[in-house]
């Protein structure tokens, strides 16, 4: 299968700048899995558009200020990083530009000193693995290891009395993907209202649509709810580069699934009734985490799941997202459930019919 098979061409006008107000006021276009025309909605609408019995499953990470401005000291040249994941305490896979020019072995500074990144070594990716101090300090490592969380905050202090995380919090900056050029007025606004567990890179751009009025609407109308995480990194986002789909390889995001979760998520799925992911990663999430017959039990671990047309999905019957970038991965998961014709087809719909695209953009319902 060709990436080029999942190329569009997209207005530049088309992609969104900022935000609608409010959330839930984004144009909605509805996909049937079952067949029939496309329909069109408003994002408030999706109550009615769902049955008493569904049950939305969101993911609840936070974004990091994980973009970072500095200097290296020898040459005084700014570089920019992008935080990625945490590997041990006060190390972290970063992504950096200008790459060429910080190699392993180069430092890089900011606020004046008050954070520093030693570059450790080079990744399969064309990232950088650092080890970040405060102050000249020990640090203490702002977000746990891998292995436990990709969000728990430590408290161990340098020896300013700063935590690595309130470096980060500090001197960060909430990042935006890069076909976004407007500044933001409200960084809150690229976070979801219900963003809980902090550790992303990037938001999971359909939660962006619900409002705490829409939550309402849909406990009335008797549509259950559930959160599970999975940190938005480079498996999200990355371009995929090879031109066979097959050859494409996902970088590993963290996960975690809570056994209240993994319980309702069963439950519903026995009495035979719908599950609706929110987003791509909630997809890749439960994907990743169900057995064959799609039973899910409590865990957390790292994913690197790749769905594409031909997969068999476990426990997902619908899904709520944005509408995505040509040739992207994700635009390759929202094909392996719908048929990468008629999603194309749908594509080409919503851009004759003006409809926003990308993080900021508007949403569409497969169901």
């Amino acid at each position: 299968m060709r990436v080029d098979d999942f190329d569009y061409t997209l207005p530049q006008e088309l992609i969104a700048q900022t935000p609608v107000e409010p959330r839930d006021a984004s144009r909605l276009f509805v996909l049937p899995l079952e067949g029939g025309p496309f329909r069109h909605a408003t994002f408030r609408d999706l109550p009615d558009l769902l049955r008493p019995d569904d049950l939305l499953v969101f993911n609840d990470t936070r974004v990091l200020p994980a973009r970072l401005f500095g200097v290296r000291p020898e040459t005084g040249a700014h570089v920019e990083m992008l935080l990625l994941r945490p590997l041990e305490e006060q190390v972290w896979e970063v992504l950096v530009k200008p790459g060429k020019k910080v190699k392993p072995g180069s430092t890089v500074t900011f606020g004046d000193g008050l954070l520093t990144a030693e570059v450790l070594d080079s990744t399969d990716f064309g990232g950088r693995v650092v080890r970040f101090t405060v102050d000249g300090g020990s640090g203490g490592c702002g977000v746990a290891s891998a292995s436990a969380s990709a969000s728990a905050s430590a408290h161990a202090g340098s020896d300013t009395g700063i935590t690595l995380a309130e470096a980060f919090e500090k001197l960060g900056r909430v990042p935006l993907p890069p076909y976004i050029t407007a500044e933001l007025a409200d960084p809150e606004r690229y976070q979801t209202i219900y963003s809980a567990a902090t550790g992303s890179a990037a938001a999971p751009t359909a939660g962006l649509h619900f409002t705490p009025q829409l939550f309402d609407a849909l406990e009335q109308r008797g549509i259950k709810t559930c959160f599970l995480t999975l940190h938005v990194g480079l498996g999200t986002f990355r371009p995929v580069s090879t031109d066979i789909v097959e050859e494409h390889q996902m970088h590993a995001e963290f996960y975690s699934i809570s056994p209240a979760t993994a319980a309702r998520i069963n439950e519903h799925r026995s009495a035979g009734k719908r599950v609706v992911a929110v987003g791509t990663t909630t997809v890749r999430t439960l994907e990743t985490a169900a057995d064959s017959a799609g039973q899910l039990s409590a865990r957390s671990g790292w994913t690197n799941i790749f769905i594409y047309p031909g997969y068999h999905f476990k426990v997902i019957d619908a899904l709520i997202t944005n509408f995505h970038l040509p040739r992207s991965s994700l635009l390759m998961l929202v094909s392996a459930l719908a048929g990468r014709e008629r999603v194309l087809e749908a594509y080409q719909t919503a851009i004759g019919l003006q409809y926003r695209f990308f993080s900021f953009g508007d949403a569409m319902l497969l169901i």
